[in-house]
């Protein structure tokens, strides 16, 4: 038995050397870690969104900039400030820039404001990531939200909350009629309800993305329709517009609020979590961060020309509910920015 335990020692020995001489060797022949230097190292991203502002446009700077600025490249923000007008001029002057960015990703306020701007960036050799908002645009990449599913997603909610003992009347503050993000909503929303043995959506102004015109409007609504059993608002953001006329009018044991965020903490769960809302749609900001820089890492080095190709990267997206909120299920923008 000694005999055989010295021999395994030396075979063990003898492999540990021969591997010990062979895995610097290799180690020093990687290509990948001066390949991927190369291609990234210096190279200038800039981030337009619809404004600098609001949560989802500091979640995506915030999650980004660490993961840009760690592989040795800078990231940019323009802000438009809620304005098509002043997102087009920032998208002109970085195309016409000598120092041009290597990726735009922009937030387009319609289907159609940007499209042939972000055209001529391509040609001009910047690849375009479209994210949240989908364009009437072949973008080298789409990361975000499935918008029909997300409708598909609130409009379950607010058939659940409402109950078979409702009135099953619904409903919808609208964001507008020329975003993406609000068409496709109330698409996948009315494909859900018509489907729903008898629901019917008796109200659906538009609040064009403002809080106070959200109030209004469902004050309104509420006016005319006292027993509406559920609302729908299109996005977290003038959705506290609605949740106002809902409390104003005594209605909160009786109205079930759905709407739609990006997950972070005081915008989504902290609301949640007293009651303001019913049901959030949300999106997993982080990922979609996530994806986002593997898409930027991935075209910088592909080698191929930006509007060659073009892929969809769609979020996760969850009907949360206060009863399944975890300490993870939102993202904390304060602690993001304390981070940095």
């Amino acid at each position: 038995m000694k005999k055989l335990l010295q021999s395994f020692a030396l075979i063990s020995a003898t492999m540990g050397f021969v591997g010990g001489a062979a895995l610097p060797a290799f180690a020093l022949d990687d290509p990948g870690p001066i390949a991927y230097s190369k291609a990234l190292k210096g190279k200038k991203v800039m981030l337009i969104p619809l404004s600098m502002g609001f949560d989802l446009a500091q979640g995506w700077e915030a999650f980004m900039r660490p993961e840009i600025e760690g592989f040795g490249g800078t990231l940019e923000t323009r802000d438009p400030n809620w304005s098509a007008e002043a997102g087009a001029q920032a998208i002109t002057e970085a195309i016409s820039s000598a120092d041009k960015p290597d990726v735009l990703i922009v937030m387009s306020p319609d289907l159609n404001s940007y499209s042939k701007l972000l055209k001529k960036a391509q040609k001009a050799g910047i690849y375009v990531i479209l994210v949240d908002n989908p364009a009437n645009f072949k973008a080298d990449v789409y990361t975000g939200s499935d918008w029909t599913q997300l409708g598909r997603l609130e409009a379950e909610a607010v058939v659940k909350g409402c109950g078979e003992g409702s009135s099953k009347k619904i409903g919808l503050v609208q964001g507008d009629q020329v975003n993406a993000t609000s068409l496709f909503q109330y698409a996948g929303i009315m494909e859900v309800l018509d489907k729903a043995e008898g629901f019917e959506v008796v109200a659906k102004p538009d609040s064009n993305w403002d809080a106070t015109t959200s109030r209004n409007v469902t004050t309104t609504m509420l006016q005319q329709h006292p027993d509406i059993c559920g609302i729908i608002d299109f996005w977290d953001g003038d959705a506290m517009g609605a949740a106002a006329a809902i409390r104003d009018a005594g209605l909160q044991d009786q109205v079930y609020l759905v709407t739609t965020g990006g997950g972070e903490k005081t915008a989504d769960c902290d609301r949640l979590e007293d009651g303001t809302y019913d049901a959030v749609v949300m999106t997993e900001l982080a990922h979609e961060s996530g994806d986002m820089v593997a898409m930027i890492k991935y075209l910088l080095q592909s080698g191929q020309p930006p509007g060659t190709s073009s892929a969809y990267l769609y979020s996760l997206l969850r009907a949360r509910t206060k009863a399944d909120l975890t300490p993870s299920t939102c993202w904390d923008l304060q602690a993001l920015k304390a981070a940095q």
